[in-house]
């Protein structure tokens, strides 16, 4: 039946008949499947963006570091400037479900000379454990490692931009510059994977050995500004993140009530709260989107209808002439698959092709937004689409095509 040409030429004459109708009616098709194409597209990209922000390190840590306390406590006046001391963070280690820790003193910006050339850059001490829990690559040399911090050596890891005010486009590796008048050697060049604006600061600064930050600058006492913990594989940093805190905070003498004395930001549970939200929007998307597509069906099957009860009198004359049940049916059903399959397909090139579009313009006039980054349609999810969309239509085809098999020829040839 779907091979006879007679049979398709009837459709085509039907469709050239009532264009308008059937123009309208594929519109409806048309736009659901190019909505639900296009708006999962563009939430791809808002989703992409928004944990591109994460960044490419561990997710399970947390951020702790020292603040002034809000409540007086064993005699001593709120107001204090709680100052981690490296000796507790490395005893953080002990508490069960600790992996890793990663402090980091900050000296501030400190005037760096390589020969002749002469700046100013941000100069951090830190452990070899920051490059995995931060997520660096090493554009040159190797990393920090701790060799360099039992020795207290005096080597020196260049960001990437550092590197290029320095050195330009020769290699750093070997060299030697000074950081306040003090030598050290250059070991490696590091960055962040997806260097942006936001995040800019973090190549702009030059890593050594903590232990050497503290004797190179007179630290006192061993001073840390900022620790990240990390959690072991399975383990919640949320689990342990009250043990860390409440252990500095004992060791500091701050009141457990105090919300302010020790500082800490939790990374796995913004994470997690942000993938939530996702899950939501995602849902949402999808109820938009199909919704909009059974719109369209929904109208194909009126259409249908519409056009069974124009060709009642054909209908009955092919009846009269020995037309079975089924090939009526089977006409019906081809028309209405049809038209929804050529409309679905236009749509789903054309939401496809804008979403193209749109990534090409992002790239083409470097447009960075901080939220939104690289949308992209989900090949399966568009083809899956297109085949309910087709299946949908068959089925919107099949009250009409039933209720078409179902005309009584004696009644259908009657004058009106």
């Amino acid at each position: 039946m779907l091979l006879e040409r007679d049979n398709w030429q009837e459709i085509f004459s039907t469709i050239r008949k009532n264009k308008l109708r059937t123009a309208l009616t594929a519109l409806g098709v048309f736009w659901g499947i190019f909505m639900l194409v296009f708006i999962l597209g563009m939430g791809n990209g808002l989703e992409t963006g928004v944990f591109r922000n994460f960044g490419s390190g561990a997710k399970n840590i947390m951020f702790i570091w020292g603040e002034r306390t809000t409540l007086p406590y064993k005699g001593l006046s709120p107001g204090r400037r709680i100052q981690l001391k490296l000796g507790d963070i490395l005893k953080l280690k002990d508490i069960n479900g600790v992996a890793s820790v990663s402090p980091k003193a900050f000296v501030g910006s400190k005037p760096v000379k390589y020969g002749t050339l002469a700046s100013s850059f941000e100069v951090r001490g830190e452990f070899p454990e920051a490059q995995n829990i931060q997520g660096y690559i090493l554009d040159e040399g190797r990393y920090i490692n701790h060799n360099d911090l039992k020795e207290g050596r005096k080597v020196a890891l260049l960001g990437r931009t550092v590197k290029k005010e320095l050195f330009g486009e020769e290699s750093s590796l070997g060299k030697r510059i000074t950081i306040s008048g003090i030598d050290f050697q250059i070991v490696g060049v590091f960055a962040t994977p997806d260097a942006k604006e936001w995040n800019m600061e973090e190549m702009e600064a030059i890593s050594i050995p903590l232990s050497t930050c503290f004797k190179a600058f007179g630290i006192q006492n061993e001073r840390v500004d900022q620790c990240v913990v990390s959690a072991e594989v399975g383990i919640p940093v949320s689990s342990i993140q009250p043990k860390v805190r409440g252990f500095l905070m004992e060791q500091n003498l701050v009141d457990p009530a105090d919300k302010r004395g020790v500082g800490g930001f939790n990374l796995e549970e913004e994470f997690n709260s942000v993938q939530n939200l996702f899950v939501g929007i995602k849902a949402l998307l999808w109820f938009v989107g199909i919704g909009t597509l059974i719109a369209g069906i929904v109208g194909v099957s009126n259409i249908m209808l519409i056009t069974v009860k124009e060709r009642t009198k054909e209908i009955g004359i092919r009846k009269a002439l020995g037309a079975t049940p089924k090939s009526i049916v089977s006409m019906i059903l081809t028309e209405s698959v049809f038209i929804t399959a050529i409309a679905g397909y236009l749509g789903l090139m054309v939401g496809t092709f804008m979403i193209i579009t749109v990534n090409y313009l992002l790239v083409r006039f470097e447009i960075e937004n901080q939220n939104f980054y690289d949308p992209k349609v989900n090949l399966t999810i568009a083809i899956s689409a297109l085949l309910f969309l087709i299946i949908a239509g068959a089925i919107a085809g099949l009250i009409p095509a039933l209720q078409a098999s179902r005309v009584n020829p004696v009644v259908a040839l009657k004058d009106e």
